[in-house]
């Protein structure tokens, strides 16, 4: 596992059905530079060339930032970009064999979504797990029913038994109102897509996101 503790606060997710907005890269960059922490690429559809090309474009335009990128689902992708890391859900690669190929170095975060998921998640070489989704969302279409803020938390509470310091984020629905009882539940950070991207300024979104992440992390302590 990466000895450095992943900065989980705000993960901006840039999604190729984002392409109408502006190119990814630029929407990572603007992402990074106004509060994101990490910035994860997700691409069902483009071919593994086009996919390599896209990630190491986002890598440029995030020089500087200190963000780190993740692919999501892609090894292939991540190795071939030079990513820091990649975004696992139960269907890919276990992370055993990731960590294999990828080195102790990189990134590894893992989606949960019920107790079986939990449990591999507490067990594995993973640098961070991400719940979800938690919410009904316009931005993926999911056949598995949104656990909601209870769900969450019992998943949340199963991952903290087993990897206390672990990293644990939220996704799908997240809205700025939602910020303080996922924090208040376990959340270490949000994912977000459509309420980041899609908003009328981007920059203040990400600033405003952030916000209330680091609001809500401190009233918790």
């Amino acid at each position: 596992m990466n000895d450095m503790r992943i900065d989980y606060r705000l993960n901006a997710l840039v999604d190729a059905s984002l392409a109408d907005i502006a190119p990814l890269p630029e929407l990572a960059a603007v992402a990074a530079r106004h509060g994101a922490t990490i910035i994860q690429y997700r691409d069902k559809h483009s071919s593994t060339r086009e996919m390599i090309q896209q990630a190491v474009l986002i890598l440029q335009a995030l020089q500087g930032t200190g963000v780190p990128l993740v692919i999501n689902d892609r090894v292939d992708v991540a190795l071939a970009s030079g990513a820091d890391g990649v975004h696992l859900g139960a269907d890919d690669m276990d992370a055993a064999t990731v960590r294999r190929l990828l080195g102790p170095a990189a990134i590894i975060g893992l989606t949960v979504k019920n107790m079986d998921d939990a449990e591999r998640a507490g067990n594995a070489p993973a640098d961070y797990a991400c719940i979800g989704g938690v919410f009904d969302t316009v931005s993926k279409v999911n056949p598995d029913a949104p656990v909601g803020l209870e769900g969450f938390r019992g998943l949340r509470n199963v991952l903290k038994d087993m990897r206390p310091d672990m990293p644990v984020g939220a996704i799908a629905g997240i809205t700025l109102e939602k910020v303080p009882a996922l924090i208040a539940a376990g959340a270490d950070g949000v994912a977000v897509i459509s309420g980041l991207f899609r908003a009328t300024d981007i920059a203040a979104a990400a600033r405003y996101f952030r916000h209330h992440v680091d609001i809500a992390l401190e009233a918790r302590r």
